[in-house]
């Protein structure tokens, strides 16, 4: 459960739902807003005032006490009644507090059970009816405001002449607060309860609260107009959770059509389920039922709403409001509807203000020093490009080979990283001579793009990686197979066999030479193993060992010097959709049906850590370039940044409207680009939390992004067979990210994404699955052909 929010923000109250069996207790929260909510009866609303010691709620307050409120005027017929309920649904414990805080005797009570009236009470004595009225009752807290405290809920229940009567329930239990008339019969407030759950007034409350919102002031209209989804969803997974099956075929062919376009997939799984068993096999709808949708709305726009519900005693609209959605509050202007549209779209929402605010160290590691000699081999490079020593400081300015350490940058031993050995610090070596060399891209200077076409797939493949040096490529392919390809002229050999290895001498300049047999030299190796289609791949970054990621549940770690298989990972019990190696090796991530993303080491078994959150399947997984935190996307539309330390979500992203397919971060570690299959690619100021960019142009999904090694150029590829650059530095630059903008979200985005598009290179019939930039800065790309 994410922590309050460090402004006290107004949030609607939840309480259990009894269909949900035994809620989760709720942490020890510190002291917290108030609720407030409206009364069903003509009595003024109550105000339950929360206080943080130790968990226990504070008495109430009658908002507007009349003269009736004194304790002399206390029903105590009224009081037997209930307290007879609570015996016959079995909450002792309930009755017994409601008993102390009346100051009722035991034998009162016993005596009023004893007489005609009180045996009469609860209606006839058939008791299954009875029961499940009870239940029925406890399911629905009409106009009362439940606030979780510490572990303990304080229900309310405010009856029409202004009495207040106080039930404290522990943890764990359901506290039911109802609706007291003058009469002592709880057979009236069953039946009260039963009208206002009619659901043939489902509809009617629904175009009621609809009219209320369209004839509304703009500025508060597209505020509250987010109402409208969860609202109709949760209504009708009601009507249909309740059997009330054609009233909800009614409402759901009435108000479908209003919802917004980017809702359609939601609301097609949402019209197949017409029967209360379809419910409890479907995970989306289950989640929808139990997490709350999030909506952020100015406290002008939520005062408005809560007045208009309490006018109207529209009770059931606001036990949803309560029950299910969480409305974040801000003070300030009400966001526009552009403003609104840009950030909502998710399955659960927006994600929350305090969700985006823990610090995240999004600066780069310092590099390691170490002792190599430099100058001799950089002398052979000075002759043929003259003096390329001066270029280095280039490298610096962009931050990758930063000297000094920067301010943003986690501490240096956070996590613990490999050490580097020998052969990891002859290819750094390499890596700053090609660096030296690298071509600054620009809007006056566009890479050249190199396409490989996978011919004669079938449509078969299904994951792409190309190793850091550009050497390799590898394909994943829905036939289970891994196929590994050398894109230089060097062939792939395996290692020699034990006897071989054996005679080779030791000492020798060419050991490393030595050691590989020849006899085994060729342009593709093809792994087995998996028993479902690859949808993943990952080379380490020294270039030893391959991860690959299947239908079948495991993820696969391959030697590159012996093209076997090593270690098979299990831990995801369906589909694993990506896996990826950390930058500094060692570590990898995988993300797959399950919901769930998992960070591994190449030398345990079990996960590490466990990232739990996603409300449908996590589809992309990538490492921050510090390697101390992983982003991961989601079906859910949502994208979300984990710390590895300890495992926590410190940032979600919302506003795509559709599945989330490809991540990059810039070279910095400062920006994420997603895309995903609303064709669109959103740029986000991790520091920030803050969407800060949008780029329109792509018509289908977008499968590969990736930033140039200097951040300059961000490359995308889509299945609608283009790759196109962007402008990386003119979308960064002169980003509005001030303290307001952060707290309220009231973000403007620009519509330039013409001005930063520099370019659009279309494939003759090939969608692009992977983007990968050299060391210099050339762009290659692939995907396999596609004859349709």
């Amino acid at each position: 459960m994410a922590a309050l929010p460090e402004e006290p923000a107004e949030v609607a109250a939840v309480k259990p739902d009894p269909e949900a069996g035994t809620p989760p207790q709720p942490p020890a929260a510190p002291p917290a807003a108030a609720a407030a909510a409206p009364a069903a009866p003509p009595a003024a609303a109550v105000e339950v005032e929360a206080a943080g010691n130790g968990g226990e709620a504070a008495a109430p307050k009658q908002a507007a006490p009349g003269p009736a409120a004194s304790p002399a005027a206390l029903d105590r017929q009224t009081l037997v009644a209930v307290l007879q309920f609570l015996r016959r649904s079995n909450l002792r414990e309930s009755e017994e507090i409601l008993r102390r805080e009346a100051r009722l005797l035991g034998d009162d009570l016993g005596a009023a059970a004893l007489s005609p009236a009180g045996a009469g009470l609860l209606g006839a004595p058939g008791g299954d009816a009875d029961s499940a009225g009870g239940e029925a009752l406890l399911g629905r807290v009409t106009a009362a405001a439940a606030i979780a405290i510490g572990g303990s809920v304080a229900t309310v229940a405010s009856s029409s002449p202004g009495v207040a009567a106080v039930a404290s329930v522990p943890p764990g239990k359901v506290g039911g607060g109802v609706v007291v008339e003058d009469q002592p019969d709880v057979s009236a407030v069953l039946s009260a309860y039963n009208q206002q759950g009619d659901p043939t007034l489902y509809e009617e409350y629904y175009s009621g609260l609809k009219h209320f919102i369209e004839c509304s002031l703009d500025c508060h209209r597209a505020e509250l107009s987010q109402l409208f989804y969860p609202l109709f969803v949760h209504m009708y997974l009601e009507l249909v959770y309740n059997q009330h099956e054609s009233e909800a075929k009614s409402f759901f062919e009435r108000f479908h059509g209003d919802q917004e376009c980017y809702y359609q997939d939601d609301l097609r799984v949402l019209s197949s389920l017409t029967k209360k068993e379809h419910m409890k096999g479907n995970e989306t709808m289950l989640d929808f039922r139990t997490s709350k949708f999030v909506l952020r709305i100015s406290r002008d726009s939520y005062q408005l709403l809560k007045r208009h519900l309490q006018e109207k005693q529209n009770n059931q609209i606001w036990n949803i409001v309560q029950e299910h959605l969480y409305i974040d509050i801000f003070d300030g202007m009400p966001r526009s509807k552009q403003q609104i549209d840009a950030m909502v779209g998710s399955l659960a929402g927006e994600a929350k203000r305090e969700a985006n605010k823990a610090k995240v160290f999004f600066g780069l590691l310092k590099e390691p020093e170490f002792d190599v000699p430099l100058d001799d081999e950089d002398e052979e490079g000075e002759n043929e490009e003259g003096k390329p020593k001066k270029k280095k400081p280039k490298k610096d300015s962009v931050g990758s080979k930063s000297k000094k350490q920067d301010p943003n940058a986690p501490p240096q031993n956070r996590i613990p990283l490999p050490e580097l050995k020998d052969s990891d610090k002859l290819d750094k070596v390499m890596n700053m001579k090609e660096a030296a060399r690298r071509v600054r891209l620009g809007p006056e200077c566009l890479p050249s793009i190199c396409f490989y076409t996978f011919l004669n797939a079938y449509q078969g493949l299904t994951a792409v990686d190309i190793t850091d040096d550009s050497s390799m490529i590898v394909g994943g392919f829905a036939d289970s197979t891994v196929r590994v390809w050398s894109v230089t002229p060097k062939k792939l050999r395996s290692v020699k066999t034990a006897a071989d290895l054996s005679l080779i001498d030791k000492e020798s300049d060419d050991v490393l030479e030595r050691i590989m047999d020849e006899k085994t030299a060729s342009e593709l190796k093809i792994l087995y193993g998996h028993s479902g289609p690859v949808y993943g791949t990952s080379f380490s970054p020294d270039r030893n060992y391959l991860l690959s990621c299947s239908e079948d549940g495991t993820v696969r770690l391959w030697s590159l010097q012996t093209f076997t298989c090593l270690v098979g990972y299990k831990g995801h019990n369906y589909p694993v959709w990506d896996t990826q190696f950390s930058p500094y090796g060692y570590y990898f991530v995988s993300g797959g049906h399950d919901r769930v993303a998992r960070l591994w080491a190449t030398d345990h078994y079990q996960p590490l850590r466990i990232f739990a959150g996603h409300l449908a399947d996590v589809t992309c997984t990538r490492f921050h370039p510090n390697s101390n935190y992983i982003a991961t996307g989601s079906a859910d539309r949502t994208i979300r940044l984990w710390d590895v330390l300890n495992g926590n979500c410190v940032r979600i992203f919302t506003g795509h409207k559709g599945p989330i397919h490809s991540l990059a971060f810039s070279p910095n570690g400062r920006f994420l680009a997603t895309g995903a299959t609303d064709g669109r690619v959103l740029l986000w100021d991790i520091g920030h939390g803050l969407m800060v960019g949008e780029l329109k142009g792509h018509t289908d999904t977008i499968y590969a992004l990736r930033f140039s090694r200097d951040g300059e150029i961000l490359a995308s590829g889509s299945m609608d067979n283009t790759v196109r650059l962007w402008d990386a530095v003119k979308a960064f630059e002169d980003l509005e990210t001030d303290d307001f903008t952060t707290a309220t979200g009231h973000i403007n985005l620009p519509e330039n994404s013409q001005d930063l598009l520099l370019g659009t290179y279309m494939t003759k019939s090939t969608p692009v699955v992977h983007l990968h930039f050299t060391r210099r800065n050339l762009l290659l790309a692939a995907g396999a052909y596609s004859s349709q």
